[in-house]
This record gives C-alpha cells, sequence and structure tokens, in this order.
C-alpha cells in the first residue's frame, strides 16, 4: 500500500485593487448638458430658497415706524430749542371807571327785545299765595283771555271804548285776577298788532304823575292815589293803584282797587316780578 503525500495548495494571485476615481473639472469640455443641469438641481435641492416678506408686512412695518420715527425727530428738535418762559403768576388788578353809570343811557343801548309771541298767558305771574281768584267784575272768563267786547265795556261808553280799541290795532288781553280781603288785583298783558306798538306806549303814557319803576331801566311807572273814587254802578269808595309799562307792542297794565290807600311799594314790586316774567 502506498501513501502518497498530498501537495500544499498553491495560494491564488492577489487580485488588483480598483484605479481610484478621475475627479472631474468644471471646466472639461467633455461633461455633457444633461450632467450639468443633473448637479445643478441637486445643489438646488440642497440649498434651501431665501424667504420673501410679503407686501401687507411692509406696509404694516412702515406705519408703525413712521410715527415712532417723527416723534423722535419732533423730539430731538424741541429739545434743541431754548426753554419758553412762563408767564406771571399773578395778574394786574383791574381798574374800573371812575364815572358812574347813567341807567337811562344804559338801558337805551340795551339790544331790543324780540316781539312777544305765543300764549301770552304763560308770561303771568301766578297768583300769589294767601289770596283768592276774583272774577274781575265779570269781566273775561276762566280761560284768561278778555275779549275786546268785555275789554270796551270794562270801560265807561262801551261803544266808544269798542271803536277807539280797534282804531289802536287791540290784538288780544290776557289777564289774571285775585283778591285779598276787600282788595282786588287786576294783571294785564295787552297786545297790539305789529303796526301798532305805539298803542302800547299812548297806555303806559296815560298814567300821569308815576314814578319810575327801577330807576329808569323799565320803560313804566306806577302810581298810588290818595284820591278816593267811586264806583259807576254803585255810591261805594274805593282807591286806585297803577302800574304800565311796556315791551314792544306788548303792555303790562296792573291796577289794585282797595278800600283804603294802596301801598306804592307793594305795588312797585308786583309790578316789577311781572315785568321780569314779560323780558
Amino acid at each position: 500500500m502506498t501513501t502518497e503525500t498530498p501537495e500544499p495548495p498553491v495560494p491564488e494571485a492577489p487580485a488588483e485593487p480598483p484605479a481610484p476615481p478621475v475627479p472631474t473639472d468644471p471646466t472639461d469640455p467633455a461633461e455633457t448638458p444633461a450632467e450639468a443641469e443633473a448637479e445643478a438641481g441637486t445643489e438646488a435641492e440642497a440649498a434651501p430658497a431665501p424667504r420673501r416678506i410679503g407686501t401687507a408686512r411692509l406696509l404694516i412695518a412702515a406705519a408703525l415706524l413712521g410715527p415712532l420715527l417723527g416723534a423722535a425727530g419732533g423730539y430731538a428738535i424741541q429739545a434743541g430749542r431754548p426753554p419758553t418762559p412762563l408767564p406771571a403768576l399773578q395778574v394786574g388788578v383791574p381798574h374800573y371807571p371812575a364815572a358812574t353809570l347813567d341807567e337811562q343811557a344804559a338801558a337805551a343801548a340795551r339790544p331790543k327785545p324780540l316781539p312777544v309771541d305765543g300764549d301770552l298767558r304763560k308770561l303771568l305771574i301766578s297768583r300769589p299765595e294767601g289770596t283768592e281768584p276774583w272774577d274781575n267784575y265779570g269781566y273775561g272768563d276762566d280761560s284768561g283771555w278778555m275779549t275786546i267786547g268785555e275789554k270796551a265795556l270794562s270801560y265807561g261808553g262801551a261803544d266808544r271804548e269798542f271803536r277807539s280799541l280797534i282804531r289802536e290795532g287791540f290784538q288780544r288781553d290776557a289777564y289774571l285776577a285775585w283778591r285779598k280781603g276787600e282788595t282786588r288785583y287786576l294783571v294785564e298783558l295787552i297786545q297790539y298788532d305789529a303796526k301798532s306798538s305805539q298803542s302800547a306806549v299812548a297806555l303806559v303814557n296815560e298814567v300821569t304823575g308815576g314814578q319810575p319803576l327801577d330807576g329808569g331801566t323799565i320803560n313804566g311807572s306806577y302810581t298810588a292815589s290818595d284820591k278816593q273814587y267811586t264806583y259807576s254802578e254803585s255810591t261805594e269808595k274805593y282807591y286806585l293803584g297803577e302800574a304800565v309799562a311796556r315791551r314792544g307792542n306788548v303792555a303790562m297794565q296792573i291796577t289794585v282797587y282797595s278800600p283804603s290807600q294802596v301801598n306804592g311799594d307793594e305795588l312797585k314790586a308786583l309790578a316789577k316780578l311781572q315785568w321780569e316774567r314779560l323780558v
């Protein structure tokens, strides 16, 4: 039996290492356009695109920034100016004329009053407390108006007075009457038409020997006679007090019938109170 010794295996030759890649030159004309586009696309995908700011945001930013810049500029300009001195805290003492005011001249210089219109009854004073209504001897009614016929009847010679009132431009008569004890009071606002304001003047001038109501500032007067009169339909005696004033074509007339002489101061105060309502 023959024993063979095996031969050792022969080692294989090592494989040839691969050649290193050749770098590509960007200027190499051998590079195809397709390859360049592919590389550009890859770079575009790799680098993020820049963000754009919208027009609305730019406008908002400008609107917010503008006032801030303006305020800063104004503050800088104002800070560069010299300080303005403040006025003195104490002013001069006012001086008044030494001459005394002429009341009549001041009254004449006042603006002319506007024409009186509307319901004259709303311009009448209220009946004083502690008094009771009076029917004015039956002339007029509860409405507070006196017609031209009732006005004429309140005088002697009604026919003559009626024609006279028409000629004078009588328009209407608002009245209020009351009594306190045996003393009777009648307050009237008699209005004439716009062309007959002189009739109101004539009514005021009928009161002779009267005293000014307020130093000449009120266009009117009052009187409290010490003479006794007799009622036309009786033998009863009475004392008469009258106060008159005028505003435009409206005449204010207050008549007091009293068994004793009328208090002039009380009549004057009543007339001034009614005058304040009229003006």
